[in-house]
C-alpha cells in the first residue's frame, strides 16, 4: 500500500513463501487498496532482476536467499527483517560486496535516534551505570529477543568497547549469581497488539535513566523503508544503516 501511493516508485513484484495460500491473488486487494495488477507470487527471480530496489520484510533465512539472488542479479536492496543472528548478518556483508544492502531491524525514525541517544549516554555515563534492555511486541511475533533490541545491545556494547556475544545476558532464571560487570540484560514481552515497545535502562547507584521509544502505528516502518530504498539505489555496493540515511 505505501509503495502505491508513493510517486517516486511503482510496485512491479510481491512475493510469498512457496505454498503460501494466497498466491494468485491481487497484491493490491490483500493490502485493503484494491486492484493494482500485481498478483502475489512465489519469489521470482527475472522480477527482481527488472526491479531497481527489492524491500524484504520475511524471515532471516528468506532474506538470505534473497539477497543472494539481489547480488547476482545487481538489484539494491532494503531489508526489514527481525531476528537476523550474527552468523547471517557476516553473510549479509559479503554479499554487500556486490550490490547496495541496506538493512535495518527497525526502519522507524524515532528509533534512529534512540540509537543516538543511547550511545550517547551509555558512552557518557560509563561503566558504573548497568544496562538493561526491554522490549515488548504483539502476540504474533516469533523471535526474541526483538531484532532491534539486539540492535541497541549492539549499540551499547560499541559504546563500551566490549563484545556484544560475550556480554549479553538472555535469561537469568535459576541463576543465584550477582549481575556480572559489563553485562548486557535483554528482557521480552509478547501480548495483544503492541507494535513495539523499546526501552534501555541505565541504573546507577541512587538514580536510573530510561530511554523510551513506543510505536503506536506500523506505518511508520513503512514511511522508513521507502526512504531507505529512495536512498540505497544511488549508493555504491556496501552495507548501510540507519546511520547512514540520516547523515550520522
Amino acid at each position: 500500500a505505501g509503495v502505491q501511493a508513493s510517486n517516486e516508485f511503482t510496485l512491479s513484484g510481491a512475493f510469498e513463501s512457496d505454498g503460501n495460500e494466497l498466491l494468485g491473488q491481487d497484491a493490491g486487494e490483500l493490502a485493503g487498496i484494491g486492484k493494482c495488477g500485481v498478483l502475489l507470487s512465489a519469489t521470482d527471480r527475472s522480477l527482481i532482476e527488472q526491479a531497481e530496489v527489492m524491500i524484504d520484510f520475511s524471515s532471516p533465512s528468506a532474506s538470505i536467499f534473497n539477497a543472494e539472488i539481489c547480488a547476482e542479479v545487481v538489484t539494491a536492496l532494503v531489508i526489514g527483517t527481525t531476528g537476523i543472528d550474527f552468523e547471517q548478518e557476516g553473510l549479509l556483508k559479503k554479499l554487500a560486496d556486490k550490490v547496495p544492502i541496506f538493512m535495518s531491524p527497525n526502519m522507524s525514525l524515532g528509533m534512529s535516534m534512540l540509537y543516538r541517544l543511547v550511545e550517547s549516554a551509555v558512552s557518557t555515563l560509563g561503566k558504573d551505570f548497568d544496562v538493561e534492555i526491554f522490549e515488548a511486541h504483539h502476540s504474533g511475533k516469533k523471535d526474541a529477543p526483538s531484532g532491534t533490541a539486539l540492535r541497541l545491545g549492539e549499540v551499547v556494547a560499541a559504546a563500551r568497547a566490549v563484545d556484544l556475544q560475550e556480554k549479553a545476558v538472555f535469561d537469568r532464571s535459576g541463576d543465584k549469581r550477582s549481575r556480572e560487570p559489563d553485562s548486557i540484560g535483554f528482557s521480552s514481552v509478547r501480548g495483544g497488539s503492541i507494535a513495539g515497545d523499546h526501552t534501555v535502562i541505565l541504573a546507577g547507584d541512587g538514580e536510573r535513566l530510561e530511554l523510551t521509544h513506543r510505536a503506536h502505528d506500523r506505518r511508520n516502518f513503512v514511511h522508513g523503508a521507502l526512504l531507505a530504498a529512495s536512498f540505497i539505489c544511488a549508493k555504491q555496493p556496501g552495507l548501510y544503516g540507519m546511520s547512514d540515511l540520516l547523515g550520522k
